[in-house]
C-alpha cells in the first residue's frame, strides 16, 4: 500500500499541479492538519530535483500562510472560550503564559519551529497569546524556510542514494515518520 501511494505522489510530482497540492497541504498543516507537508515534498524534489527551490518555495509560503491562519484561530477563538476560563478561575494562569510568551516568543517560534513538535501548535500558542502577528510571521519564515529549503536542497544535492534508501526502507521510515508526528504532539502536550 506504502509502495502505491509512494509511486501516485512521484507521479503527481511530474504534474503542473503538483506544487498547488503541497502548497494545500502545506497550509492546512500550519493551522489543522495532521501530516506534515514533508510527505509531498520529499518525494516531489526526489521526482523533479530541479524543481527543489521552487517547491520548497512554495512549501514555505503556504505554511507561514497557514501558521497564520492558527494564529488567528488561537487569537479569535479563545475569545470564545474565556467563558471558561473564568468559569475554572485560570484567568491568572492564562495571564501568565502570555507574559511568558511575550518575553521568550520569537526564540519558542524559532527553536520549536525545527522541532518535531507540530507547527500548528506554535501557530495557534502564538494566537492565545496574542504574539504581535509581525514578529510570529518573520520568525516562522525563518524557521519554516530554514527546514524545507534544508530538505530540498539535501535532496537535490544527495537525491539518487536518498531516494534509493527511501524506496528499499519505505515502511521502515513511514513508522519512524509517524513516531516522530506521535513524539511532537506529546512533547507539545506535555511541554
Amino acid at each position: 500500500m506504502l509502495q502505491r501511494l509512494y509511486a501516485r505522489i512521484i507521479a503527481l510530482s511530474a504534474t503542473p499541479a503538483a506544487p498547488l497540492w503541497l502548497m494545500l497541504v502545506a497550509f492546512a498543516e500550519g493551522s489543522f492538519f495532521p501530516v506534515p507537508p514533508d510527505v509531498l515534498l520529499i518525494p516531489m524534489v526526489l521526482a523533479r530535483r530541479d524543481r527543489a527551490w521552487l517547491l520548497a518555495a512554495c512549501c514555505t509560503i503556504a505554511s507561514v500562510a497557514g501558521g497564520a491562519l492558527g494564529w488567528l484561530i488561537g487569537a479569535e477563538l479563545l475569545q470564545l472560550a474565556m467563558r471558561l476560563i473564568h468559569f475554572y478561575h485560570a484567568e491568572k494562569a492564562l495571564a501568565a503564559y502570555q507574559l511568558k510568551f511575550q518575553q521568550y516568543g520569537f526564540m519558542v517560534i524559532l527553536v520549536k519551529g525545527l522541532t518535531p513538535i507540530p507547527y500548528k501548535v506554535i501557530a495557534i500558542a502564538a494566537g492565545i497569546a496574542h504574539y504581535p502577528i509581525a514578529p510570529f510571521l518573520f520568525a516562522s519564515l525563518l524557521t519554516r524556510g530554514a527546514r524545507f529549503f534544508l530538505v530540498a536542497g539535501l535532496l537535490r544535492a544527495f537525491g539518487e542514494p536518498i531516494q534509493h534508501f527511501i524506496e528499499r526502507r519505505l515502511t521502515l521510515l513511514a513508522i519512524v515518520f509517524l513516531l516522530l508526528i506521535v513524539a511532537g504532539v506529546a512533547a507539545a502536550r506535555y511541554l
